[in-house]
């Protein structure tokens, strides 16, 4: 049995339309420096909850809860992720991963075995372009074989990018653009500063000179449905 880094128990946010709560997973293989989960992300445990107490929660939930969220850290290096979203289906939840993308052969499998109804994908930066400090050397291949794997698939999802220089830029978005042409939803967001996995690195990126709707505007010819999320 494993133990989850935290529980948000009340969410309106995590999965579209569905009030959830959202269980975080300890452990990362990417290295954000703008990470906003820091502990979780370093593999510790900042709310150890055990999986006993959280299927208890969700099972007295059920009726008013209306989804769960898989989040992290990164879900999909938990080598009990097939028998916990199992566990989570069993009470009757729709769930939602969340992911780096590093991992398509889980990923994969999860779809395969209809375990999992939404997945939000986190698209770092321009996908060719993945290594150091971002994630590891190689990252580049599994992400894109992620993002394909989700756009032939019928299961909702969508792709978001944490907006934070020097990671993002409108010749960048461009380059993300063309490559997630025609997929169903992708979002923005902006960087929030606080907590974050390497601060010294952030505090020396001149993140408030992003125009989020400069950089919307830019991908929006490849993929329509790109907002701004807040």
């Amino acid at each position: 049995m494993m133990t989850f880094g935290g529980i948000q128990k009340n969410s309106f946010i995590d999965y579209p339309g569905k009030l959830s709560a959202v269980l975080f997973v300890s452990g990362c293989n990417f290295t954000c420096p703008y990470c906003h989960n820091a502990d979780l992300a370093k593999g510790k445990l900042p709310n150890p909850l055990t999986e006993g107490r959280v299927y208890a929660f969700l099972d007295a939930r059920q009726g008013f809860l209306e989804a769960v969220v898989l989040s992290g850290g990164e879900p999909t290096l938990c080598k009990d992720i097939f028998r916990i979203c199992r566990r989570i289906k069993s009470l009757g939840y729709p769930l939602k991963l969340d992911t780096n993308g590093s991992r398509p052969y889980v990923l994969e499998k999860l779809l395969k075995e209809k375990i999992i109804d939404y997945v939000a994908m986190d698209i770092k930066t321009d996908p060719v372009a993945y290594g150091p400090p971002l994630a590891p050397i190689g990252s580049s291949d599994k992400v894109l074989k992620s993002i394909d794997l989700l756009m032939s698939q019928n299961v909702p999802y969508e792709f978001r990018t944490t907006c934070v220089t020097p990671f993002v830029s409108p010749a960048i978005m461009t380059r993300i653009g063309r490559r997630l042409k025609g997929a169903g939803a992708y979002f923005l967001q902006p960087f929030q500063p606080q907590n974050v996995l390497l601060p010294d690195y952030c505090s020396a990126a001149p993140t408030d000179t992003l125009d989020l709707e400069s950089l919307r505007a830019a991908v929006a010819a490849f993929v329509p449905t790109c907002k701004v999320r807040a």
